[in-house]
């Protein structure tokens, strides 16, 4: 078994796996160790391995060796699964991101991984095998088929063409190993996993020999263009002669949504895939293939099944018509295009690859049967070929397998549980006829189900063994029954042989009735149908015939034989019968003692092999009468077998056997013949005269009998004697025997303790019967009972016994016995004859034994003993028992017999008693009747209880508690009167039962509440008997179950007594709150401490309720421990920890309230209750704690201990000296220092000195006394020095004073001046926030009516072409890339510039092109950084239809300037856009978080900016300066006090509006402007409000409309911002306003087309100053300069010179005006107006709620790689990567520029707000403290209070990014994919194609140079 090996030294550091070889004792060891334990199953093996996974399974077919691929091993099994060879292949230091390396440093992140086995097959060509495990991208080697220790191949330095299998542990990698004319070749399939996997291709041909082993360079393989869509999930790999297959799971790219389940075919000579063809499978109903197997002419497939697919279904799909479905796809799109008949599209080029179906010649098929190059490949059919489930499963299968054997199909299924199921498929049906199960429960069965070459045996393979099955266990039936019933297609039973084999195992199967299958119809085992007899005498032989259907025919020369036990004899066949002989009577076995028969097994044998058996009896006829000694002959001849009767013999016999001259009785089976049967025979029928024998009195018995006469010969009758004639004899007398001697008869009767037997007589009569006469006898038998029954039989002699008929007894009774009085004694049966005699001691007697004069005939009157109950309701209908003797004999004698305190009582006759009880139900009477219960029988004075009845009226005064839970278990007393009403009492509460806590006191009822469906008011009653009183003045309350939120603290000193502190809701509704704990005691605490107690224990009347014993004894083993809570409030309860036992372990603590039940873990909050040791503290004195502790006067008192803070805190501890109280001043675990008094306490308790106690809870630890040291007395002091020192102190007291009250007076001045301030803050901040209130609802009604109208106009997004080129080229307008003009007749230019163009297009798909370009553009000197960004977003355009590669180029290029910074500042990296990486980062950005903008951020971000825009219209806005009222930018701000007012102008909208007023056309639109609005104003927010659902780039221009005001049906007013009605003074010329025109609030105004030039101030400016702000100072030509002003002036003199010119008005004015400071309040008051939705913004922004962007996290991972890769640790520069990235590069441009995302027209005020709402989100980013002080920006000081809120914010969106799971490739791709699509008709693409080309060729010759001649096409 164990064989020598080299020994290799085991490498300590290894990149590959290192196969080692074990010594020879270490191979024997492991052989030990894994050898598995015999299987009862015979021929069944075990190979397991339990601290290893096993992964896959491979069979060598020649050698039958078998390899298992494991988690770190390979093993080589022998076909017993005995281990011959180990080998280890990891863990390795490898990491899935990293291609293979030598060196570790190659890979930083890599580390020590597990090597699980993806792929492991034979290649029996070569005699090796192939392993590829996960680690090394999936790479694979060869070993040696003969010891895999040995490695024949292993790359040292793979390419990435030799990555084989998925890095995945869970994806699937399938794979076949195929012949080829020269070598063989590897066909491997897998799924998409890891980083590194893109690249290959799902399915592809690889060669296993040359110089690069595993490589597909050459071969086919198939092309996927985007791997995210194709992600297939292989299932298995097959082959049959001809075609290899791959089943597996998918998702079609866009044409199918959902996975579907499909097969693929190549042809196995096709090393380049061109004959690929795939086709749908569908199992009809099913979900999604599971596993597969190729069986002979058919595939099978178990589908996924049931509602959550957790069930199976099998299907069969028959390869004919697989091939056929295959081939019609092929011919389709050979020869059709992929059309079907109708048209449809039936079969298509798939795997988003450019081939497409074609139309060949239509023989392309069959001249191409696998494809060519000209082919289209690969093909796959849209039509499903679809199956009907064979058969379902209640599990799910992972595996199946298939065996055709003797013209069968077996399938072997493996579900997910670790069971084995054999089915048997016939027709369209399969049948599960044996499952067992294999491997641990839960463990799925591996897909790797294989046979061995013989198809005997099946290996299952499951995460930690292997086991060897066998195929058909047919030996394991021990007979034809078993193996029939087993429904095992393969096992049948070789009848001749005697055993269940298969078919080829036995001889003669071809012959008829030779080999039974339990398939076949009426297929029975071999059977003996009948016996002719059924059973023999044992005393003689004879023949017996069986009756044996479907015998097996023999051979000439052959011969059955019987088998009788161990008796053979030659059996005689003819037909189906066959003749026997019996054994004779010495070779049968004896009867079994107490049988009259034994069985022996009667076997039909061929050889050795019993046919058919069955049993045989052999009976013995004198046994049958030694079984029955009550009736012999009623037994003889009564029984089963042909057995007879010889009377006067009394002996049982076959055959006609009785002795010459007797009478025979035939068994009952004989016919034709009269004296035959049981009623023949000689019996006793029964008592002739009564059964009833007094005891006493001499009795005499008879008994009729019947048959006698067999016991008489007469001649006739007599057989011839030996001279042979015949003898005339007399007749001999009645009396006589036939021999002349008296016949004696004897009856005995089986009395207790004695037999008795008592001569008889025989008395003749009529016919065949007669009587006999039992000798008169006294009986005296010891009886305990009334009556004794006695069993009486007769014999003839005094042994031969006569029958019994039937069971005869004589009943023996005693008068005196059960008939204690004379009332009794009457009552007794009259059959009997019992008298009340009075002679001597009364009592009950058989008449004749009383004299004649001592017999009463009148009994005494009746004697009442008791009466229960005394009380009972007025209404009556109680049921009163009267308890005594000699009352009454019958019922009749009572029924009116009874009264109760005078008042009739009625008795109950089911409940009456003779003569010792009386159960009445009560009259009614009035409340009060009281007196003594009275039974007056007939003419006998009346009986009269000494107790007295009492009617009294139970009356319900009131309940306490008055509500409880609705849990019930509220303990409620009811309290009232005269409750102790009659003998039973139940309670309700609202219909439930309320059951009553014994005893019930005549005042008080106690009950315990039922739990009830709904809270609410119950109604009390309780029933007495059969009245009822209800409580209707105080019904029950039930209130809602009390609910605990919160109990701390949550530890205890074992002592108990610590004050635990529960909150909550309705704690006030529970009466008596708990705290209980649970423990487990072991035998020495029980027995110690605890007496087993009732845990509620009897209550008594009057005594209060009792609190709960402190520990009790429960079932199991528990100890309950419980204290009572206070209830402080309906939200507190005060709960003292109970005192537990010191060695118990604890089990629960919970909270009891009533009913309610609740754990102190679920109240705390999860935190559970502990229980801590108790303290031990060190005596005071060091001397003993008897000795005192001596204190000096001020010293603190230590006290030393441990664990004195483990269960209590210092505010808990209190310590007392004495009488008086040390004061805890703290508190640690070993030591406790208080403040003792000043003076000593008063001892307690009488004792001498005070002692020292401390008290933890329930503890109270004495530490000993405490003795107090006196202090020392004062030296004398001198009366002059008294003297002079108490005039120094009247003179500092007189100081002190003085001071004081100059102190109090500053600063009662000092206080009135800070209320004053504080007065006016307070009132400023009222004022705020009053203003903020009253505009946040403004606000919020405004929102409201926006919100309704964006659901029928929708937001106003931008279209995506138009905003990628806003992104892509901000301040270029909004068509940044115009297409040139084409000039007439340059047709073939303008092709050549587009071939070019198509070319360069094409060179930059070249990533080294595109890298090194870049690389040269941006290191020419004149390549500016504005150059940079523009070249940068060209390429973004151009490339746009290719987001994976500028992706890739991206990542690469970022991957470059993080290794440029990292050797500078890494924190300045992404800092500015100077780069073109950075820019186009910025547009990558831009593209991927459009769907996130419109779907998620846009519409917060597009309500604050409304919100922003109707706060700032709502306040007057300066039209030249543009300092408005309400703005968040101090430097924005109107400093000054502007008096306006609202107007709503009615606005005329209509085709008409230019005309008449009065069109009916025309609609009137209502308008909010302001007074003080300048008229370009008035028409900007006209418009807003006209087209508020339009996009502003539909809207007409402000300049291109005139504003009238109508005025009746002909007054129009065109008014403008000047004219010649403008105000000028001192060269400021005013602009006009509505409250310069004078116009009404409510006025009708029109927009009409604008007819001339003039009138506008912004009209030559366009666009650029939309609301008249940032107006220079204008200079009027004509009036020599003129300033235009609107509601202050641009430029103010110096405020000294005006003050100097102005008069003393002017001064005191200017003295009165406001501090411009003051209106800072409007910043705060914007600020709180707006502040939700700057927060639903940021939230918008930052919440990880929803789903992340996918590019964020792509982005975010991307930069910890290159953290990690560069070795930055500080987690501060990462912060500002990702900042810098996203939230700086894309949010804050988005928040400052809305434009860019919507179609709006942003204000200068608007976009000053929206500044600094993005610096405060640049300000919430960065991980530096925000500090700021008196001189910080206004702009920072608003939002100083929610910036650390944000900062969380940030800190937390980046934290979750990180938890959450990486971005796959596959989804990433796929996101890109779609983002691609939607710029592919981008107009401009040729164009950036010029402009790149036109940057280019700057630097054409550095350009040129690198990339040789591939430019020169252009």
């Amino acid at each position: 078994m164990c064989r020598t090996v080299q020994e290799t030294p085991l490498l300590l550091h290894f990149t590959a796996p290192v196969m080692v070889r074990w010594p020879p004792f270490s191979l024997c060891l492991l052989l030990l160790l894994l050898s598995p334990p015999p299987l009862p199953l015979t021929g069944a093996h075990r190979f397991s391995a339990p601290n290893t996974t096993l992964n896959h399974l491979a069979l060598a077919a020649g050698r039958g060796t078998l390899y298992v691929g494991a988690v770190n091993r390979l093993f080589q099994l022998s076909p017993e699964l005995q281990l011959e060879a180990m080998a280890v292949t990891g863990p390795v230091i490898d990491s899935p991101d990293c291609v293979p390396f030598r060196d570790p440093a190659e890979c930083p992140q890599a580390q020590l991984t597990d090597n699980a086995n993806q792929l492991l097959l034979v290649s029996s060509r070569t005699q090796e095998l192939v392993a590829c495990g996960q680690v090394r991208q999936g790479v694979c080697e060869t070993r040696r088929l003969g010891d895999v220790a040995e490695v024949l191949y292993q790359a040292e330095d793979p390419g990435d063409g030799q990555f084989v299998a998925a890095n995945t542990p869970g994806v699937a990698t399938v794979g076949l190993v195929v012949p080829s004319p020269t070598q063989d070749l590897l066909l491997v399939a897998r799924g998409l996993a890891g980083k590194l996997s893109a690249g290959v291709p799902p399915l592809a041909v690889r060669q296993l020999a040359g110089p690069q082993p595993f490589s597909s360079e050459g071969l086919g393989r198939l092309v996927v263009g985007d791997f995210s869509d194709y992600n297939n999930s292989y299932v298995g790999a097959f082959a049959d002669n001809r075609s290899a297959y791959f089943v597996f799971r998918r998702r079609g790219a866009r044409a199918q949504a959902e996975y579907r389940s499909y097969v693929a075919r190549v042809c196995l000579g096709d090393a380049n895939l061109y004959s690929y063809v795939e086709v749908p499978l569908a199992c009809q109903g099913q979900g999604l293939i599971q596993a597969a197997f190729l069986a002979p002419d058919t595939l099978l497939g178990a589908f996924a099944a049931g509602p959550r697919g957790t069930q199976a279904a099998l299907c069969a799909f028959p390869m004919v018509e697989l091939g056929a479905s295959m081939e019609q796809a092929r011919r389709l799109c050979y020869t059709a295009g992929g059309r079907g008949p109708s048209g449809a599209e039936e079969a298509t080029v798939e795997y988003g690859v450019t081939s497409r179906c074609v139309t060949l010649p239509l023989d392309s098929p069959e001249s191409y049967p696998c494809g060519d190059e000209h082919t289209p490949s690969p093909i796959a059919g849209r039509q499903a070929l679809e199956a009907q489930p064979l058969l379902q499963l209640t599990q799910s299968v992972s595996a199946v397998a298939a065996l055709q054997a003797d013209g069968h199909m077996i399938a072997f299924l493996g579900d997910t549980q670790g069971q084995l199921h054999k089915v048997f498929l016939h027709g369209s049906q399969g049948q599960v006829y044996h499952s067992q199960q294999v491997g641990p429960l839960g463990s799925a069965i591996s897909p790797d189900l294989l046979l061995d070459s013989s198809g005997s045996y099946l290996y299952v393979l499951t995460a930690h063994q292997v086991d060897q099955i066998p195929v058909a266990a047919c030996p394991q039936f021990p007979d034809c029954a078993s193996c029939l019933q087993a429904q095992d297609p393969l096992c049948g039973w070789c009848v001749l042989q005697g055993r269940c084999t298969r078919k080829g195992q036995c001889r003669r199967a071809g012959q008829p009735n030779q080999w039974l299958w339990s398939y076949e119809e009426n297929s029975h085992c071999p059977h003996i149908q009948s016996l002719l007899p059924g059973h023999h005498p044992r005393q003689e032989q004879g023949q017996v015939t069986l009756s044996v259907p479907r015998l097996p025919t023999l051979a000439a020369d052959e011969y059955f034989h019987c088998a009788f036990g161990d008796y053979d004899s030659l059996a005689y066949v003819e037909g189906p019968h066959v003749a026997c002989v019996t054994p004779p009577q010495d070779q049968v076995p004896l009867s079994p003692p107490g049988t009259d028969h034994v069985t022996v097994p009667l076997a039909l044998v061929f050889e050795d092999v019993a046919v058919a058996a069955t049993n045989f009896s052999f009976y013995d006829c004198s046994a049958v009468q030694a079984l029955e000694g009550a009736a012999p002959c009623r037994a003889c001849v009564g029984s089963i077998w042909r057995c007879h009767w010889c009377p006067q013999s009394s002996h049982c016999v076959y055959g006609e056997h009785c002795p010459e001259g007797e009478r025979t009785i035939y068994s009952a089976q004989e016919v034709d013949v009269q004296a035959r049967g049981p009623g023949a025979c000689p019996q006793v029928e029964g008592l002739a005269g009564p059964h009833l024998v007094p005891v006493g009195w001499e009795s005499h018995l008879a008994l009729l009998v019947r048959n006698l006469q067999h016991f008489r010969v007469s001649c006739q009758e007599g057989r011839g004697q030996s001279g042979g004639g015949s003898q005339q004899c007399v007749p001999a007398p009645d009396s006589v025997l036939p021999q002349g001697l008296p016949a004696s008869f004897h009856c005995w009767l089986e009395l207790p303790g004695e037999l008795r037997g008592l001569p008889a007589i025989l008395e003749e009569t009529a016919g065949d019967s007669g009587l006999i006469h039992c000798q008169a006898h006294q009986f005296h038998p010891s009886m305990s009972q009334r009556e004794l029954p006695v069993p009486i039989y007769v014999t003839q002699g005094k042994a031969k016994r006569l029958d019994n008929a039937h069971a005869l007894y004589v009943i023996l009774y005693d008068c005196a016995m059960g008939h204690p009085d004379c009332s009794h004694c009457q009552a007794a049966n009259g059959s009997l004859g019992c008298v009340w005699c009075a002679d001597g001691q009364p009592a009950c007697r058989y008449g004749p034994l009383c004299p004649p004069g001592a017999v009463e005939l009148l009994c005494p009157a009746p004697s009442i003993d008791a009466v229960e109950p005394l009380t009972g309701p007025p209404e009556g209908g109680l049921a009163l028992t009267i308890l005594g003797s000699n009352l009454g004999r019958t019922f009749t004698d009572v029924q009116y017999a009874v009264s109760v305190a005078s008042r009739p009582c009625n008795p109950e006759p089911s409940l009456y008693r003779t003569s010792a009880r009386i159960v009445c139900v009560t009259s009614p009477a009035p409340n009060g009747t009281t007196g003594p219960v009275q039974v007056a029988i007939k003419s006998q004075p009346p009986g009269i209880s000494s107790q007295h009845f009492t009617y009294q009226d139970p009356v319900l005064l009131s309940l306490s508690p008055r509500w409880g839970p609705q849990a019930g278990g509220t303990q409620l007393t009811i309290h009232g009167q005269h409750l102790q009403t009659g003998s039973t009492s139940s309670a309700f509460v609202g219909g439930q039962p309320c059951p009553i806590l014994e005893p019930v006191c005549p005042e008080a009822i106690v009950c315990r509440t039922r739990p009830q469906a709904v809270p609410g008011e119950a109604a009390v009653l309780v029933v007495f008997g059969h009245v009822q009183r209800t409580l209707l003045t105080s019904p029950f309350r039930y209130t809602a179950n009390p609910q605990l939120i919160a109990a701390e603290p949550s530890a205890s000193f074992r002592g108990g007594g610590r004050l635990i502190r529960v909150r909550g809701t309705g704690l006030d509704a529970a009466q008596r709150p708990l705290l209980s704990v649970w423990l487990e005691a072991d035998g020495m605490v029980q027995a110690s401490r605890i007496q087993p107690r009732d845990p509620e224990p009897r209550r008594s009347c009057g005594a209060p309720a009792a609190d709960p014993q402190a520990c009790i004894q429960l079932g199991g083993g528990l100890l309950q421990c419980s204290t009572v809570c206070s209830v402080n409030s309906s939200s507190l309860l005060l709960c003292w920890s109970p005192a537990v036992p010191d060695g118990a372990r604890l089990r629960r603590v919970f909270f009891t309230l009533d009913n309610v039940q609740v754990d102190f873990a679920s109240a705390s909050g999860g935190q559970g209750f502990l229980y801590q040791p108790n303290p031990r503290l060190a005596p005071l004195s060091h001397e003993g704690p008897t000795r005192p502790y001596r204190l000096k006067p001020g010293h603190i008192l230590d006290v030393e201990g441990e664990g004195l803070n483990l269960g209590i805190s210092k505010e808990e501890v209190r310590v007392y000296i004495g009488r008086g109280e040390c004061l805890v001043k703290t508190l640690t675990r070993t030591h406790l220092y208080c403040e003792p008094p000043v003076r000593a306490p008063q001892p307690a308790n009488g004792s001498v000195l005070p002692q020292f106690v401390v008290h933890m809870g329930n503890l109270q630890l004495a530490l000993g006394p405490v003795q107090y040291e006196a202090e020392p007395p004062l030296s004398a002091f001198p009366v002059e020095a008294q003297a002079g020192l108490g005039m120094g102190a009247a003179v500092l007291i007189a100081a002190v004073l003085l001071l004081t009250l100059m102190y109090r007076h500053k600063s009662k001045q000092a206080l009135r001046d800070y209320q004053k301030v504080l007065l006016q803050l307070e009132s400023l901040e009222t004022g705020v926030g009053d203003q903020c209130r009253k505009e946040f609802t403004d606000l919020m009604t405004e929102m409201t009516d926006l919100s309704s109208d964006l659901e029928a106009s929708g937001i106003p997004f931008l279209d995506y072409h138009t905003y990628a080129e806003r992104a892509f080229f901000p301040g270029h307008g909004s068509y940044p890339l115009q297409p040139q003009p084409e000039g007439l007749g340059e047709d073939g230019r303008c092709a050549t510039v587009r071939q070019g163009l198509t070319q360069l297009s094409n060179l930059l798909n070249s990533k080294l092109f595109l890298l090194t370009l870049i690389h040269t553009l941006e290191e020419q000197p004149t390549f500016t950084q504005r150059d940079r960004c523009h070249v940068a977003s060209l390429l973004s355009l151009a490339l746009h239809g290719k987001l994976e590669y500028l992706t890739d180029i991206m990542r690469t290029l970022l991957g470059d300037l993080a290794a440029h910074y990292v050797h500078r500042n890494p924190k300045l990296m992404l800092r500015r856009t100077e780069t073109m990486v950075e820019k186009l980062l910025t547009n990558w950005l831009s593209i991927c978080l459009y769907t996130f903008l419109r779907e998620v951020a846009g519409e917060p971000l597009y309500m604050l900016f409304r919100a922003i825009q109707y706060q700032v219209d709502k306040g007057p806005v300066d039209a030249v300066t543009g300092k408005a009222k309400r703005t968040l930018n101090d430097s924005r701000l109107l400093r000054e006090d502007v008096e306006f007012q609202p107007l709503t102008l009615m606005v005329l909208v209509g085709p008409e509006a230019g005309g008449a007023a009065g069109s009916s056309e025309v609609q009137r639109v209502p308008a909010r402007v302001l007074d003080t609005d300048t008229i370009t104003q008035v028409k900007e927010k006209v418009l807003d409000q006209v087209y508020k659902g339009t996009p502003f780039s539909q809207r007409p221009s402000v300049h291109a409309l005139d504003l009238e005001w109508r005025s009746g049906l002909a007054g129009h007013l065109t008014l403008s911002d000047e004219d010649l009605t403008s105000v000028t003074h001192n060269h400021w010329k005013r602009l006009n306003t509505l409250q310069h025109y004078k116009v009404p609030d409510g006025a009708t105004v029109g927009l009409v087309p604008q007819l001339h030039s003039g009138g506008a101030v912004c009209q030559s400016l366009a666009q650029s100053c939309p609301l008249g702000e940032n107006i220079s100072m204008l200079e009027d030509g004509e009036e020599g300069g003129v300033h235009l002003w609107h509601l202050v002036k641009a430029t103010e003199e110096p405020e000294e010179a005006k003050v100097r010119r102005s008069s003393l008005r002017e001064r005191e004015l200017a003295q009165a005006k406001a501090i411009p400071e003051i209106y800072l309040t409007r910043l705060l008051s914007m600020k709180g107006t707006l502040q939700k939705f700057v927060d639903d913004t940021f939230q918008a922004i930052l919440s990880v709620n929803r789903p992340v962007p996918i590019a964020v996290k792509y982005l975010f991972d991307l930069l910890d790689e290159l953290a990690e890769k560069h070795g930055i640790e500080d987690p501060g520069t990462l912060h500002i990567w990702k900042t810098n990235s996203l939230l700086l590069r894309f949010w804050v441009n988005a928040l400052k520029n809305p434009q860019l995302i919507f179609d709006v027209r942003v204000s200068d005020n608007v976009d000053a707000i929206l500044a600094v709402i993005a610096q405060t989100f640049i300000d919430s980013c960065t991980t530096s403290e925000h500090k700021v002080g008196r001189d910080s920006p206004v702009n920072k000081l608003l939002y100083a209070r929610e910036i650390p809120r944000y900062k969380q914010m940030v800190e937390r969106y980046y934290a979750d990014i990180h938890q959450s799971s990486p971005a796959s490739y596959q989804e990433m791709n796929s996101a890109l994919a779609e983002l691609s699509r939607n710029y592919t008709s981008a107009p401009h693409c040729l164009e950036a194609l010029q402009e790149l080309y036109n940057h280019i060729h700057r630097c054409y010759d550095q350009v040129a140079a690198l990339v040789e001649n591939k430019v020169t096409d252009l």
